[in-house]
């Protein structure tokens, strides 16, 4: 059963529905469901899919020749192969439809085809300026190698620059589509489970839905032999060259480690700018991502100094805080021991900042469905210094670096959204909320404030009793955060 990515299929029907011709870029980081997205939306149409491989450009072709005639191209009884890639291209384009309805050319894994035959963007870029773009086709490029897509595809000096129609670029699903996968799990187990594996369905599907969330974790992770038991040593190694060295950087920035400096210490890398290379390298597989305050500037983000690095794939960051370290271990088939004694105390404490991410994307479906006071046009975590309330005073405050949850920002910027996720098994108490509230105090005279809470365990009586009497305050508990379809017919 396909799941998700409606965003993607919508908007591969609105081109499609186009008279003209569409020439679209699909791209994406491997696994993350790009093949299986393209053959959903070429079901019941006119469509030739053409996995591209590593190979020589001559055995390409031929292949590429095969499923032309399998499309029952004219004349395909007495052609074998066809002499050259222009010759190719252009009888699938000139095969009428017996419908008349758009043909559809998918070249899976592109960058394979160009890597065989430098020269084929050139010749596509020749054949749709004459021809190709005021026919009835739709061709597809897709491709894994995000750095070539959009250093070198999309790029001025690509022949193919300014042509495309269409260009998207694949995510990892969000909480709400990965959960899908498994609608038997409990609430709690659902934030686990995208805690583990995020939002890349190859990774979703290595699970059984039947089976309970560690029985999974312990047959499908920790068991040497399964898929994603050396999924990252093979991903690593699949695309980068240096992999010892990546990996120790991926271990770093899973340990804690968030600037640049740091990390060049912990992976023992003598020069930070080659640091600052692999980390670029890193983002470009969707490994890692630089995070900035909500609020950063053009400037700050420009700066190489400022912003913090993350790793932005929940498996990868799974498997380099639990398994990694225990890798021994795991070769010597004691995964039982990990499960019981590493894994099972420290997922809870683990899923917490994933429950952050989830709260935001929570947020996004509630200011989409009118649930705000105002339509939320930035989120994100906010850092910074500000006032923060004094333990020993609960008056007073001094100033201090701190972190926010969240924050939500208006489109003008007068208001936002401040909020706080608690994913703990006791209430959220009015001390949190107070804590809370103290935080970008010097803001509050020029901005008008909203507070949401967050909570894996409810509410005390007086945050409850607050937010029943104060509009400008939302509590939400685990179980809305997960069917924030239960919200859409509720009063405000």
């Amino acid at each position: 059963m396909f799941i998700g990515r409606k965003q993607e299929l919508s908007f591969l029907e609105s081109r499609y529905s186009q008279s003209s011709g569409e020439l679209i870029i699909v791209y994406g980081r491997r696994r993350i469901g790009k093949t299986e997205t393209l053959l959903q939306f070429c079901k019941d149409k006119n469509a030739v899919f053409f996995p591209c491989t590593e190979c020589a450009d001559a055995t390409q072709l031929q292949r590429f020749s095969q499923t032309l005639m399998q499309k029952a191209v004219p004349g395909s009884g007495f052609i074998l192969n066809f002499s050259d890639w222009e010759s190719a291209f252009r009888t699938f384009v000139h095969t009428s439809s017996s419908d008349q309805k758009k043909r559809i050319l998918v070249l899976d894994e592109f960058p394979y085809m160009v890597k065989g035959n430098p020269e084929i963007p050139s010749i596509l870029q020749n054949l749709w300026d004459h021809e190709f773009k005021n026919q009835n086709i739709m061709v597809i490029l897709c491709g894994s190698s995000i750095s070539f897509i959009e250093k070198e595809l999309l790029g001025q000096k690509n022949p193919l620059y300014g042509r495309a129609t269409g260009i998207y670029k694949m995510e990892p699903m969000n909480f709400y589509d990965a959960i899908q996968f498994f609608p038997g799990y409990s609430d709690l187990d659902k934030v686990y489970l995208y805690s583990v594996l995020g939002g890349v369905p190859h990774y979703l599907n290595q699970f059984d839905p039947d089976l309970g969330l560690y029985d999974n974790i312990l047959t499908r992770i920790l068991t040497k032999g399964s898929a994603l038991f050396s999924e990252t040593e093979f991903l690593l190694h699949q695309e980068l060259r240096e992999s010892a060295i990546y990996n120790d950087i991926l271990g770093a920035v899973a340990s804690g480690c968030t600037r640049v400096n740091d990390i060049s210490q912990k992976a023992l890398i003598e020069n930070t700018a080659k640091t600052s290379v692999y980390l670029n390298n890193l983002q470009d597989l969707g490994l890692i991502r630089r995070e900035f305050s909500v609020d950063a500037g053009p400037k700050q983000k420009a700066n190489k100094n400022r912003g913090s690095y993350r790793l932005a794939d929940q498996f990868f960051r799974f498997w380099y805080a639990f398994c990694q370290p225990q890798f021994t271990a795991l070769i010597d088939h004691r995964s039982d021991g990990i499960l019981q004694y590493i894994i099972k105390p420290g997922l809870h404490q683990y899923s917490s900042y994933i429950f952050e991410e989830i709260c935001h994307q929570f947020v996004n479906k509630l200011s989409d469905m009118g649930k705000l006071p105002f339509w939320v046009a930035k989120i994100g975590r906010w850092t910074g210094k500000t006032t923060i309330r004094c333990k020993d005073d609960p008056d007073g405050y001094h100033t201090a670096e701190t972190e926010i949850d969240l924050l939500g920002i208006s489109f003008d910027g007068s208001q936002y959204l401040v909020g706080e996720c608690k994913f703990k098994n006791a209430p959220f108490s009015w001390s949190e909320y107070l804590d809370l509230k103290m935080k970008l105090l010097p803001l509050q005279s020029s901005h008008e404030f909203y507070y949401i809470l967050f909570s894996q365990s409810g509410f005390d009586e007086k945050v409850l009793a607050q937010a029943n009497q104060n509009d400008h305050l939302f509590l939400y508990s685990l179980h809305e955060i997960v069917h924030p379809e239960l919200l859409e017919d509720k009063n405000d």
